[in-house]
């Protein structure tokens, strides 16, 4: 049989060029190979939007749009809504009775959140508990593995703690232990430089118009240490350049080149890259251009989703009662 893989999004804005090369590419090798399933979790959007809630039900069915104009084919793979299969709640609280407090509190990601973000308080017991959730939504499906980027790393280890420890605990080996499947292409900065987050503003969206992209790649940071026209540029500390590699490869020695001698200007060198950066995406609106006119079908594919998955879920609930009692 073929491996199970578990991963998910959470519908808190529109899909960025980071989601594009640190999910979406792997996704659709994977689905070839493996049993796919895609959640679109919104009560993970609700703990950290739970004063915007209004907002999630309008990004599920446009990050729904997103995956399957890309590419992410409801044939092969389940896409699903979280709330939709209510076995991700119960599972939860199975596990947030086993969880001991001190290792939801060192987890490095939620310490950099309440340190970067401050346009909402995520001080809350929800916030906090968010990898139990996580650890839920992977093992109610026995996933083998899941696609993460290196960053992700302590949530999946996380998770084969919370299962071993249910093991443990109820003398049993009911959950196997998930694998990590690393991305292959390095972490996308953001337009700043900084981490690429929705949260922090500093992305290029997959439905961003040609004139919103040039606008936003013109006010990518740069080398720093470049302060003339004739002064060269160091390609392996610009951002800008880290985005050829990935979306422009063919290019990079000639980057490089010009970089380094000094033979175009920074903003000549972000317009060039906004240009190659529209011709990619262009495919990707077209078929979303076409998806938004039939959201019927895309309401339709998520209630198809919700079915396959529940039938798993309702399984595995009704197993692990089986255990605990």
């Amino acid at each position: 049989m073929k491996r199970i893989v578990f991963s998910a999004m959470r519908p808190t804005g529109k899909l960025h060029l980071g989601h594009l090369v640190g999910a979406l590419n792997n996704w659709l090798e994977l689905q070839n190979n493996y049993n796919c399933i895609f959640g679109i979790v919104d009560w993970h959007a609700l703990m950290g939007e739970y004063a915007q809630s209004k907002e999630i039900q309008e990004n599920i069915v446009d990050m729904a749009i997103d995956w399957i104009a890309y590419g992410i084919d409801p044939e092969k793979s389940i896409i699903f809504v979280q709330s939709h299969v209510p076995e991700h709640l119960e599972l939860q609280m199975i596990f947030s009775c086993i969880t001991p407090l001190g290792w939801l509190e060192r987890n490095p990601t939620y310490k950099e959140q309440l340190r970067e973000i401050k346009t909402r308080d995520l001080q809350t017991y929800g916030f906090l508990g968010y990898p139990v959730l996580q650890a839920a939504d992977i093992m109610l499906y026995r996933a083998n593995a899941v696609p993460i980027g290196e960053d992700q790393l302590p949530h999946i280890e996380l998770t084969r703690e919370i299962s071993r420890r249910f093991n443990h605990i109820y003398k049993t080996n009911f959950f196997a232990d998930c694998e990590a499947i690393l991305t292959k292409t390095p972490r996308l900065l953001g337009l700043d430089g900084r981490k690429m987050s929705k949260s922090y503003q500093n992305a290029i969206n997959l439905s961003d118009p040609e004139k919103e992209i040039k606008k936003k790649a013109k006010n990518m940071f740069t080398d720093p240490k470049r302060i003339k026209l004739a002064d060269p540029g160091h390609p392996n500390k610009c951002n800008v350049c880290s985005y050829y590699e990935v979306f422009a490869p063919e290019k990079k020695n000639e980057v490089h080149e010009w970089c380094t001698k000094a033979q175009k200007g920074c903003t000549d060198c972000k317009m060039i890259l906004a240009d190659i950066l529209i011709d990619y995406l262009a495919p990707i609106r077209a078929r979303r251009s076409e998806l938004e006119k039939d959201k019927g079908r895309i309401q339709d594919i998520l209630e198809e989703g919700r079915k396959k998955a529940q039938v798993i879920a309702k399984k595995t609930i009704a197993e692990i009662k089986e255990v605990i009692f």
